[in-house]
Parts: structure tokens; C-alpha cells; sequence
């Protein structure tokens, strides 16, 4: 009998980042490094967009120093104003006005980091998840419509929209994961194929009576029922709903799935060895339809923190660019939950800010897009040069020798999927 030759198992990064202690270091500083980075180039173009520093660039060699002062306090007044309108502001004239721009931020954030966790867990099965705009969507079109058209109490309603939404995100999800696992069809290209559909799904629905506003010629629905809304986390004046209390709590359950349950390492072991996962017994096929039935209802819970949380009503804007956005979120936290949920109020409170920093500096917002896209590309530069140099040196990764001896072969696969 043949003793197979084992190598040491490829793990991704999301592994890295909760199983290694050095690497867990490195993993866990390259997204701070990148904000740093980012926000840096931010403050760069925002110096060179202002008007003060424009002027004073003209006698530069002069009083090279009126210069490099106009572009600090150009960059720095902008990020102050960000600050005061993402988390605290202490001009205000009353406590509950300092700390609302806090609230704004955990409740933007809720419908980014619902969303981001479905993206993430994709990322964890070695699936690229960029539906999520379609399966909120879809998830909220079915928590509005039982919204306003039950009439049942308060605990019982917001339940069953939750469970409708969950479900309507789930179905469009699990649309891809079963075509993957059928035909073989890419992903990718099926959720964008989806994205599309839900969207002129939901405008047509918009138009029927059933779901349209009565009275109105908007494309809009009726409001949900009071008994199909979050209540409010600490009451009026701030919007923060207990759909943020759901977005922590499917946080900690991910990371409980993902780390401590049967399915949970089956997904990693996909993600990280199909091969060896399949080999060890794992329904590989099956795999996909579940990660993707999960991360469409985990999106879909999103498009019911929109409904029964911030809007109220359907409409055809009510995702907003949360789906593609969430993709960025999982893609900062490493697809890791705990990362995941931190970069989600990280773009919270970019949204939030933007608006306080246009009103207070001028600065446009669209400067947070920027910053927000330098970021994922600070992210993805590492592996681009890693895998630069390979193809320059023209080394190949090493290849798994299996042996032919099926029980050694099992084993083998066994370990490596429990790396």
C-alpha cells in the first residue's frame, strides 16, 4: 500500500483570519492599512478640489506654506464634518442631538451588514454572490406585501414579514445555487441575470393594483401596517429600529454556524477544497443550493430592515445601492462575520457623514465613493501582485498527490478539509 503524499492544504483568507495568530495579525491589519490609504488619497483629492488651495498653488514658490496649510485644513475639515455627522457632534446644543448621528449610522448600517453577511458566507463556499441587490429586492416585496395587506398583532405580524422576507430572498437565491449545482452555470452570471429580473419584477408589480397606493399615481405601495414595523430601539426622535438588534443577532449566529456546526465547517470545507470535500464525502452540489438558499435569506432580511424599518413602503428605489454595496462590505471584513459586521458600520457611517460634510465644507459626496472604492482596491491589490509575481517566475501552485487507496484518500481529504 501506497503512503499518499500530503501537502499542506490552501487555506483562504477568511481561514486565516480566525485560525492563525501571526496571520491572523497581518489579515486583520491589511483592511486598516487600506482604510488609511484610502482616506489619505481621499483627503488628496479633496485638497486638490478646493478653491483656497487652488489660489494658493498659484505663488506656491513664494510661501510654499500657505500651500500645504489650505490643503490640511481643506482634507481635515472634511473628515471633522464626516465625523460630526457619522458619530458624534459635539456642537450640538443637546445630548440627544450629539448622539443622533450615531443612531444614523448603526441604522444605515443595518440593511448593509444584513446584506453583506449573505455575500460574505458566499465568499466562504467559494461562490461569488453579487445578487444580493435582486434578493433584497425580492425579500422586501414579500414582507411589504404581507405587511399591508395582514392584519394581525404585533409580535405574530413582524414575525411573519420577517419570515416572508427571509423566504423571498431565500427562493431567489436558491434559484442560482440549483442552476449552479444542475448545469454548471457560473454564478455570476446568473445573479446578474437575477439583479435584473427583480428589479423589473418589482416596477411591474408597482404597477398593479394590488400593490399599488391607493389615491396615488406613484409607483409606490401602501404603507405597512404599524404592527409590521420594527419599534424603535430608543424611541423618538432617532430612527434606530430593532432591525439592528437582528442584524447582531444573525452576526453572532453566522459566526456560530460558520465556526460550530455540521453544515457550518461543510461550507468552509468547500470553500476552501471541492475537491477534497467531495472526496471526504460532502455533497458538494447540495452545498451550493444551501449556501445560496442562506445567503439570499440573509439579504432578504435587509430588504425587511428597509421595509419594516426606514421606508415603510415598497418602492423601486428601496434597496438603493445596498446589494453592491454589501459586496464591498463582505470583501473588507474578509468574509469573516465579526468582519464583516465592523465594515458595514464602517460604510454606515461613511453614508451618514457624506451628507454632514457636503452641507458643513462643500466637499461633493461623491468623494466617499471614492474613498469607499479605494478601498476595495487597496483590498484586492496584494493578491494581484502575488499572483503577478507566480506568473512571472512561472512557479504553479503545488498539486495535491491523492492516492488510489480509498480509505488513506478519505482520511487524507478529511484533514485537509479540517484545516
Amino acid at each position: 500500500m501506497t503512503t499518499p503524499t500530503t501537502n499542506t492544504p490552501t487555506v483562504n483568507a477568511a481561514e486565516d483570519l480566525e485560525t492563525s495568530g501571526p496571520k491572523w495579525i497581518g489579515s486583520a491589519l491589511q483592511p486598516v492599512l487600506a482604510i488609511i490609504a484610502a482616506l489619505f488619497l481621499g483627503g488628496v483629492l479633496i485638497a486638490a478640489t478646493d478653491d483656497r488651495v487652488i489660489r494658493s498653488a498659484s505663488y506656491f514658490f513664494s510661501r510654499p506654506t500657505d500651500l500645504l496649510s489650505a490643503a490640511w485644513n481643506a482634507a481635515s475639515s472634511a473628515y471633522q464634518a464626516m465625523f460630526y455627522g457619522a458619530v458624534f457632534n459635539p456642537n450640538a446644543d443637546t445630548f440627544t442631538r450629539q448622539i443622533y448621528p450615531l443612531t444614523e449610522t448603526l441604522t444605515v448600517a443595518t440593511p448593509l451588514i444584513l446584506a453583506g453577511l449573505g455575500v460574505a458566507i458566499a465568499f466562504r463556499a467559494g461562490l461569488f454572490n453579487i445578487g444580493a441587490q435582486g434578493q433584497i429586492l425580492i425579500g422586501a416585496a414579500m414582507a411589504a406585501y404581507v405587511g399591508f395587506t395582514w392584519s394581525l398583532p404585533l409580535p405574530i405580524h413582524l414575525l411573519l414579514v420577517i419570515l416572508a422576507g427571509a423566504i423571498g430572498g431565500g427562493i431567489w437565491g436558491g434559484i442560482v445555487g440549483l442552476l449552479k449545482a444542475r448545469t454548471g452555470a457560473h454564478e455570476v452570471i446568473l445573479t446578474i441575470m437575477l439583479n435584473y429580473i427583480a428589479a423589473n419584477l418589482v416596477a411591474y408589480l408597482l404597477t398593479r393594483p394590488d400593490f399599488l397606493r391607493e389615491g396615488s399615481t406613484n409607483p409606490v405601495s401602501p404603507p405597512v401596517a404599524d404592527s409590521a414595523q420594527f419599534p424603535l430601539l430608543l424611541g423618538a426622535p432617532f430612527r434606530l429600529h430593532w432591525g439592528f438588534v437582528l442584524a447582531v443577532a444573525a452576526t453572532v449566529f453566522m459566526w456560530w454556524m460558520l465556526n460550530r456546526s455540521t453544515i457550518g465547517f461543510e461550507i468552509r470545507a468547500v470553500g476552501s477544497n471541492p475537491r477534497a470535500a467531495r472526496t471526504a464525502g460532502i455533497n458538494v452540489t447540495k452545498g451550493f443550493v444551501v449556501v445560496m438558499v442562506m445567503a439570499g435569506a440573509l439579504a432578504g432580511l435587509a430588504g425587511v430592515a428597509q421595509i419594516s424599518g426606514t421606508e415603510g413602503s415598497l418602492s423601486a428605489g428601496v434597496a438603493a445601492s445596498f446589494g453592491f454595496d454589501a459586496i464591498t462590505v463582505a470583501l473588507l471584513g474578509r468574509s469573516t462575520p465579526l468582519g464583516t459586521f465592523l465594515a458595514g458600520l464602517l460604510y454606515g457611517g461613511f453614508r451618514a457623514g457624506a451628507v454632514t460634510m457636503q452641507t458643513m465644507t462643500g466637499t461633493n459626496v461623491d468623494i466617499v465613493l471614492v474613498v469607499q472604492s479605494l478601498i476595495v482596491l487597496f483590498i484586492a491589490l496584494p493578491p494581484l501582485f502575488s499572483a503577478a509575481r507566480r506568473k512571472k517566475s512561472g512557479s504553479k501552485p503545488a498539486k495535491k498527490n491523492i492516492s488510489t487507496d480509498k480509505p488513506a484518500q478519505k482520511a487524507t481529504a478529511v484533514k485537509e478539509a479540517q484545516a
